[in-house]
């Protein structure tokens, strides 16, 4: 009995190969609110995944302080199952996710995980790992923006035009109609954005990024993009209220990753990140409880390089580098209307100029509540068509005049005829740029009615009549002018004499004709 014992143990020891592999094991020493403390585990880097061996699975953690003997890390998975004295390991993988064609008309996780319910996104080996952090393009890789990016929004693009490859601030109160616009601007890249792109006519990919919004909200959005034929060409990432501070930090990285794939391919690419007020504080919180050093209204020291390193990541490409571009909306909701708080002064200070929505105006039913005068665009008419630039060279400064002399009137009765014209002009232009939400005007329209309004010909229509007049105007030249003044326009991209001749003939025809009615 003795012996076949001894025969076995010689066979088991002569069959044994030692692992000679070693590998990096970390303890965590402190866990809770899920952020966890990691000892023993150096080599580490920055931005790291980290597996945490759990009783049956490893929970991921992202690498988050590198301390000389302690690496603070946050949960990406479930907080409850890591408990203190857990082993934790390298991976030696950055965070990234798998970026494709395929993410088109689903709704993913900062993680790449589907949250739609409609199954697997990539199959087998497809899709193309891309880092959530990643160098933005340098000045080399760069060119100047010159393309429009139109949002069907007539105000926006006409006087705060934006272009492909920019950074746009869309900044307001609460309630203001600040998701509206951008919902919009999706929506109009349908209709507009696919005869106007340089790129083979491919239609620019919307990426639409909710940060700590209601699921509701985010069912809502992806509804309407879905009646509307819109999602098709969008992709949504959530990270809902209820969702860890973690992957609320991730999600606006994780969205422009997505867009930089399609940017990359030469495509263009327009992603909104709503909104950036809530990002800062999902990373005020995950920094205080890392215990980083507050600085002012608590937020850490580094909360401008935070959103200056995601928004210089939007570029409009050189051809050698594909010609491809990623225009940038984020939003900023203010308090009381405190544009000089400390997130809204940085934001304003990174991107290229900012629409600021005024709950003044749009309580007194002026939407979109766009205040022209604190609304900037430092790209300005360079991103415009001629068209365009032609027909809005006056309507800035129109308004502009409009809005002193609307507060300086008020304690005056007495008016002389030129100030009366003015303030009567400017009430005109303000009711020809009010719209309704979900339904964005192609830039040939908005030319049209523009022209129509400056011009002199909409002078005589009392301002309840106004949109009666526009609509019928636009339907009129649609049927009878289609080809010769709408689709010139939309092909040339300009407003030639021929072309303004023929308008105007058409205007005084409408006008003869609604007058006879």
């Amino acid at each position: 009995m003795a012996y076949e014992i001894l025969e076995k143990l010689k066979k088991e020891i002569e069959g044994f190969e030692s692992d000679k592999s070693a590998r990096d094991v970390g303890i965590v020493s402190e866990v809770g609110d899920g952020i966890l403390h990691i000892t023993g585990l150096e080599g580490a880097l920055a931005q790291e995944i980290l597996m945490v061996e759990a009783e049956d699975e490893e929970i991921p953690s992202l690498a988050f302080n590198l301390e000389e003997n302690l690496i603070g890390a946050v949960i990406l998975g479930n907080p409850g199952k890591v408990k203190v004295g857990s082993r934790v390991v390298k991976t030696g993988k950055v965070l990234s996710l798998k970026a494709g064609e395929e993410l088109l008309g689903r709704v993913i996780s900062p993680l790449g995980d589907p949250i739609d319910g409609k199954g697997v996104i990539f199959s087998g080996k497809g899709g193309t790992d891309y880092f959530l952090e990643r160098r933005a393009p340098s000045v080399v890789e760069r060119e100047s923006v010159n393309t429009p990016l139109h949002t069907g929004i007539k105000a926006i693009d006409s006087m705060i035009p934006i272009g492909r490859g920019q950074r746009e601030l869309i900044i307001g109160d609460r309630q203001t109609g600040k998701t509206s616009i951008v919902i919009d601007a999706i929506l109009n890249q349908q209709k507009d954005a696919a005869s106007l792109s340089p790129n083979g006519g491919k239609p620019v990919i919307s990426i639409y990024v909710a940060v700590a919004q209601k699921d509701s909200k985010v069912a809502k959005i992806v509804k309407v993009l879905e009646e509307k034929g819109a999602m098709k060409n969008t992709i949504v990432v959530s990270a809902p209220a209820s969702a860890p501070a973690a992957l609320q930090y991730l999600a606006p990285f994780a969205g422009c990753a997505v867009g930089e794939y399609f940017m990359d391919k030469g495509m263009d690419a327009l992603v909104i990140y709503d909104d950036l007020s809530k990002h800062a504080d999902s990373y005020r919180e995950l920094s205080l409880l890392l215990r980083r050093p507050p600085g002012r209204e608590a937020y850490p020291g580094d909360i401008f390089y935070l959103h200056a390193r995601l928004l210089e990541r939007a570029a409009k490409l050189s051809k050698e580098k594909g010609g491809g571009s990623l225009t940038a909306l984020p939003i900023i909701e203010t308090k009381l209307g405190d544009v000089s708080a400390y997130v809204p002064t940085n934001v304003i200070s990174i991107t290229d100029g900012q629409i600021y929505l005024e709950s003044g105006l749009f309580y007194r039913g002026v939407r979109p509540a766009v205040n022209v005068g604190l609304s900037v665009s430092r790209v300005g008419s360079a991103a415009q068509t001629k068209a365009m630039k032609k027909v809005a060279g006056k309507l800035r400064l129109e308004l502009a005049q409009f809005r002193e002399l609307q507060a300086f009137v008020q304690f005056s009765s007495d008016l002389d005829p030129d100030t009366r014209k003015k303030i009567k002009r400017g009430e005109l232009l303000t009711e020809v740029l009010k719209q309704s939400d979900l339904a964005p005007v192609p830039f040939e329209k908005a030319v049209i009615v523009l022209y129509a309004a400056i011009s002199g010909a909409m002078d005589e229509v009392p301002l309840p009549e106004v949109k009666k007049f526009v609509d019928g105007l636009l339907e009129w030249i649609e049927k009878l002018h289609n080809d010769e003044i709408l689709e010139e326009i939309r092909k040339t991209k300009d407003f030639s004499q021929e072309v303004e001749a023929k308008l105007k003939a058409a205007i005084e025809n409408y006008g003869v004709t609604s007058k006879s009615k």
